[in-house]
């Protein structure tokens, strides 16, 4: 059954015309061994590259971004599975390549689909923002809306995913790109969540438009490697859970012009002794994270469920673990406290990159083994 709240009258005629006129057959799933109770976990596909980003632009045709490039198009329903031409060239090196995919608000209306990746300069890279509009199996009108000025020679740190709020922005992160002291710096986009208008233009009431010293796609900064990102239209909120040194991942609520303050303030060791990073955990002026993973768990994604399939899970945080290798799931107060942790799948023996719930209220995962999964109620 297909969720219908929260979808608009133009998706909703798509959605009718997509099951009226495609008559979808049931497609059984192999089961994957797991001891979780109470839950079935089934496989879509395989064989994939690492599936970075993962987004549905059809009721049954899932778009999943490669790291190393790719850009498929998976119909989750016979398992077939097209190339896209009309990609970008990437710098596949490192932690870099194509990263995100999402489906942009208006994407039955006007088609822009956004990705975010790693943009060749030279010798060095950039994480940019992009959108493009699917043609059959190619992309068409490809537009960078923003290179952002991270460009650095080193492979790591590149974020990102994207979000979209209930007002017309589009909001992305970019890590500290390996040179921590430049997540302080506003006249950078290094180690900052940024916020755009859909056509990549900058909001008039972004926080820094019109500090000569700070970039105006700046929405908050401090962060480290923020590699999962969520806008959550029931309360209004914009989550991030970001990789820590060692020790001291977060998952923290972002709020307008706030400092998030890596590498000034962390939970988390240096990678070559026991020593603090930093100046310790705290420091006025600079925001502390809703919950801190010791020893880290190496996050890739964030997801929010607000489906009903699974009732118990409602309005909880799920985090795809690639280091410890599960699903994490934390739940949530009224005033957006972490109350609570569950881990999931453990005994899967993956890394879980993306999360994402689909248009059936089940979660869809990808796996760096290059699986996508599903789980259902068993």
């Amino acid at each position: 059954m297909i969720k219908l709240s929260r979808i608009s009258v133009p998706s909703l005629r798509l959605l009718i015309a997509l099951v009226t006129v495609t008559p979808v057959a049931a497609q059984q799933f192999p089961e994957v061994e797991q001891g979780y109770p109470g839950i079935r976990v089934e496989q879509v596909s395989s064989g994939l590259g690492v599936p970075w980003g993962i987004a549905f632009v059809s009721p049954r045709r899932l778009l999943v971004s490669e790291r190393s490039g790719g850009l498929r198009l998976l119909d989750i329903e016979n398992n077939s599975i097209v190339a896209l031409s009309g990609g970008p060239e990437v710098v596949a090196e490192g932690q870099g390549g194509m990263l995100d995919v999402a489906v942009g608000p208006g994407f039955v209306d006007d088609g822009w689909i956004y990705f975010t990746y790693s943009k060749p300069s030279g010798s060095e890279a950039a994480t940019t923002l992009a959108r493009a509009r699917l043609q059959q199996t190619r992309l068409i009108d490809w537009q960078d809306l923003l290179v952002t000025d991270t460009a650095t020679d080193t492979r790591r740190h590149f974020g990102s995913r994207i979000a979209f709020d209930d007002q017309g922005h589009v909001f992305f992160g970019v890590g500290d790109r390996g040179k921590r002291g430049m997540a302080q710096d506003l006249g950078n986009h290094v180690g900052t969540i940024m916020r755009l208008n859909l056509d990549g233009s900058v909001p008039a009431d972004n926080p820094f438009v019109g500090n000569p010293k700070a970039r105006d796609e700046i929405w908050s900064y401090g962060h480290r490697n923020p590699q999962g990102l969520l806008f959550d239209r029931d309360t209004g909120r914009l989550w991030s859970i970001e990789h820590g040194p060692r020790g001291g991942d977060e998952i923290n609520l972002i709020e307008k012009g706030r400092n998030y303050g890596w590498p000034v303030i962390s939970y988390g060791k240096e990678y070559w002794g026991p020593v603090a990073v930093g100046e310790g955990t705290s420091k006025p002026g600079m925001e502390q994270p809703r919950k801190v993973y010791i020893p880290s768990i190496a996050p890739g994604s964030l997801m929010l469920y607000r489906g009903d399939t699974f009732p118990a899970w409602r309005g909880s945080l799920f985090a795809g673990a690639l280091k410890l290798q599960h699903i994490n799931r934390v739940t949530l107060s009224e005033t957006a406290a972490a109350t609570g942790e569950e881990r999931i799948l453990e005994d899967l023996g993956e890394r879980i990159r993306a999360l994402i719930q689909g248009p059936d209220d089940f979660i869809y995962l990808s796996t760096d083994s290059g699986r996508i999964l599903r789980i259902r109620p068993d």
